[in-house]
């Protein structure tokens, strides 16, 4: 049985790190997903997770991972993570910080055709 998807006990969790994104969050949101066609949300609670952004319309979550997530403890838990996510119907998008940093061009193209590609599906 899925938890509810909206977790009230998280409710002030997610304004804080709403309030204090890291670098490469505050990069990719304000560059590119605020003003995206397609709406998203930032530090959005699904369940017993708060999702670094998620749209609604292409049930879709992009994490942003920074180093911790590729020590093995991380990627366990990211594992059990995303299984969860995909019970909601969710896709998730893994990036790495890195890839923020160093290839943010290529970041938004791989989320814009991404999109593009499963509206395409939708039709």
């Amino acid at each position: 049985m899925l938890d509810r998807k909206h977790n009230h006990n998280l409710v002030a969790n997610a304004k804080n790190l709403r309030k204090n994104m890291t670098k490469e969050e505050s990069h990719l949101w304000y560059d590119f997903l605020k003003t995206y066609p397609i709406r998203f949300q930032r530090q959005k609670i699904i369940g017993k997770y708060i999702v670094d952004f998620y749209s609604a319309k292409m049930n879709l979550v992009i994490e942003l991972d920074g180093s911790q997530h590729f020590e093995d403890q991380g990627i366990k838990y990211d594992a059990e993570r995303t299984k969860y996510l995909e019970r909601y119907g969710l896709t998730v998008i893994r990036i790495p910080n890195n890839e923020i940093n160093y290839n943010f061009d290529g970041v938004c193209e791989y989320i814009d055709n991404y999109i593009k590609q499963s509206l395409s599906r939708q039709r």
